[in-house]
């Protein structure tokens, strides 16, 4: 340690000595505005306003890494140190902070507060990433430079903030930037110029692109002058137009050139998913709500990845999940299936989401719904179970906690299923504590698995079940499996500014296939642990 800390202060000295005069003022001032950290927390407010939903997640995760790093920096590791600042008699007087600061010095606070927001800016987007990491490395570098800390503390708050950074992804793993590419193509008309695609465009969903003034009409006519578009107004019944949308389609299918188009949020989304599936159409999704889970998952960034789709006949097949009766009636689910309390927690976490993310406002709805709440009665494979939430999600979804966000493939045939048990003792408080320390997974009362089918019976203490975004009457037994690749959607084959990648060769791929399906699903190719 003596060895160190005398490198420490050579070093000191050294960058002391320094002289670059342009650099003086503007190093001085840069140090300055990030106290407080104030100067992340106005770029966090700048990549928010850019819009869209990376810099959003980007900023949110920038400025969760910096309050870990902060409160760590500043109420356990100083206290504890208790290293005196450097003297500042070998720097230069232009350099001086107006105040100096009267904390101990190791480690680097500033430092730490930016190692921690550009990590946590890089793990939501690496061209985001890479224009804070400068003024990050400025800042940290500016520390010295004015005096007020030894190099070794600086490179301590780096490592402080990086790990912080790391840690939020215990609760919240950063979405990745591309999904998965193994999934096989699919035919589809390719309709250059939009000619024989119906598009239904549910204009209350959303509005114009970020950045830009253009309607979501003005633009799908800009990118697909052929096309024909439906829009919704405020006052249109919405299944009707859907309709109408559908049967145009189908018209133009039987001309061999047609497609169904949506624009809107995920609600839209998923009733015209259903209803293309159900009319054997090919569907090209523009996103136009807000959060576009499915566009996301499925590889389609922005209406234009489906445009060029669409013009190139470029498309992918997906699952669908289906809930079948014994009555013989059936719903079909693009994403999610539940019983029990998700349908208010999902509604309560994205009315606060906005205001807090995602995973601060799921933990708050889980506290909310779970004290009022009453456990759901019902049969699981056979098994009696007493349960709080039943979740089946059509593909498996990450992350595996209580907040799924997002899939990376949605053509894998299995159906992600979660239960949060009544049975045991305090069994609220514990999911509540569970979920706080990013533990739910280890819980007793947390099961979770993927699954290519589950049978439901008996169901007590319910009449109703939920299935994206809609609510429906609970028969008495359900049968939940999948459809495979049912449903054919436009993407693009390699996305814009995206390298093509090498095809996997068959034999390996397959040999990958046939791992996957042994690792995932119980010996009997059934569900086991859920029931």
């Amino acid at each position: 340690m003596r060895v160190l800390g005398e490198w420490d202060r050579r070093l000191f000295t050294r960058v002391a000595a320094a002289r670059v005069p342009a650099a003086d003022p503007a190093l001085r001032r840069l140090s300055r505005s990030a106290d407080h950290g104030r100067l992340w927390l106005g770029t966090a407010a700048g990549l928010a306003l850019v819009g869209g939903r990376a810099p959003r997640r980007a900023a949110l995760r920038g400025v969760g890494s910096l309050a870990i790093a902060s409160l760590t920096v500043n109420t356990v590791v100083k206290w504890s140190t208790r290293r005196p600042r450097p003297l500042l008699e070998h720097v230069p007087s232009i350099r001086h902070l107006k105040r100096q600061p009267h904390t101990t010095s190791f480690p680097s606070g500033h430092s730490a507060s930016a190692a921690a927001f550009a990590t946590g800016v890089a793990l939501e987007s690496a061209g985001y990433g890479a224009l804070v990491a400068p003024f990050a490395a400025a800042v940290a570098f500016s520390r010295v430079y004015v005096g007020v800390h030894y190099p070794g503390d600086v490179l301590a708050g780096m490592a402080i903030g990086v790990a912080a950074a790391a840690l939020t992804c215990r609760w919240w793993p950063p979405r990745p930037a591309v999904p998965a590419r193994e999934r096989p193509s699919a035919p589809a008309p390719a309709l250059p110029g939009g000619e024989g695609l119906v598009v239904f465009v549910n204009t209350p969903a959303g509005t114009g692109a970020p950045g830009t003034p253009l309607s979501p009409v003005e633009r799908l006519r800009g990118l697909l002058p052929r096309a024909e578009l439906i829009e919704r107004g405020p006052d249109d019944d919405f299944a009707a137009l859907l309709e109408r949308a559908v049967d145009r389609a189908v018209e133009r299918a039987g001309a061999a050139r047609g497609a169904l188009g949506v624009c809107g949020g995920d609600g839209s989304v998923n009733a015209a998913a259903r209803a293309a599936a159900g009319r054997g159409l090919a569907l090209a999704v523009f996103p136009g709500g807000t959060l576009n889970h499915f566009a996301q998952d499925v590889g389609v960034r922005d209406v234009e990845d489906t445009a060029v789709a669409v013009g190139r006949g470029e498309a992918v097949a997906v699952d669908l999940g289906v809930a079948r009766s014994g009555a013989g009636h059936e719903v079909r689910f693009l994403n999610i299936f539940s019983i029990g309390l998700y349908p208010e927690l999902v509604g309560m976490r994205e009315h606060l989401e906005q205001r807090m993310g995602k995973w601060p406002a799921a933990a708050v709805a889980l506290v909310r719904v779970l004290r009022t709440a009453t456990p759901v009665e019902l049969s699981v494979n056979g098994h009696r179970r007493r349960l709080w939430l039943l979740f089946a999600g059509n593909g498996r979804y990450e992350p595996q906690g209580f907040a799924p966000a997002y899939r990376h493939r949605l053509d894998d045939g299995l159906i992600d299923l979660r239960l949060i048990d009544g049975e045991h003792r305090l069994a609220r408080t514990r999911v509540i504590v569970s979920a706080l320390a990013g533990t739910l997974g280890r819980s007793r009362v947390y099961e979770a698995e993927v699954v290519p089918w589950v049978e439901l019976a008996d169901l007590d203490g319910t009449d109703t079940l939920a299935y994206d975004g809609e609510v429906a009457p609970a028969p008495t037994g359900l049968r939940l499996e999948k459809e495979r690749r049912t449903l054919v959607v436009y993407r693009p084959s390699v996305q814009r500014n995206e390298p093509a990648r090498r095809p996997r060769p068959a034999a390996a791929t397959a040999r990958r296939r046939r791992h996957e399906r042994g690792r995932r699903l119980p010996a009997d190719g059934g569900p086991s642990a859920c029931g």
